[in-house]
């Protein structure tokens, strides 16, 4: 996975660390805000609609959350202030999570896969994320 967040710059770092690594982040909180520039990686291939799906993790957990969609402005917002921010295709607009419900998640770190086709963004939530008040979105056994 690449990681494409950087904390505070360190060094001769650049503003967008790329580093590659099987091992996830631990929790960087004391880190954030963790994004200090408005480009983002050229690899990352957005869908015809400019999206990309986002995987929302438990930091302390590794529980899925939730999966949410972003596109390019929603994610400069998630990095610059270190908390989720999504595009709604329902509505065609971006949301905050948690702006409304006090269920907001903060960012520990964001990690593109392999494909650069999808997003894992790792998170220590403020209370549930799915909208129905369970903790995940994934609660329904199939079978």
């Amino acid at each position: 996975m690449t990681q494409i967040h950087a904390g505070p710059l360190e060094g001769n770092r650049s503003p967008l660390h790329q580093s590659q690594s099987t091992d996830l982040p631990v929790s960087q909180s004391a880190r954030l805000p963790i994004y200090q520039s408005t480009d983002l990686p050229d690899d990352l291939r957005w869908d015809d609609r400019g999206l990309i799906p986002a995987v929302v993790q438990d930091a302390a957990t590794s529980k899925v959350l939730m999966v949410a969609w972003m596109n390019a402005e929603a994610l400069r917002l998630t990095l610059a202030t270190g908390e989720t921010h999504f595009w709604s295709r329902s509505r065609g607009e971006l949301w905050h999570k948690g702006a409304t419900s006090g269920n907001t998640q903060r960012v520990t770190g964001v990690w593109a896969d392999c494909d650069g086709d999808t997003l894992l963004v790792q998170v220590e939530p403020a209370g549930p994320a799915c909208h129905t008040g369970a903790v995940s979105c994934f609660f329904r056994a199939l079978g």
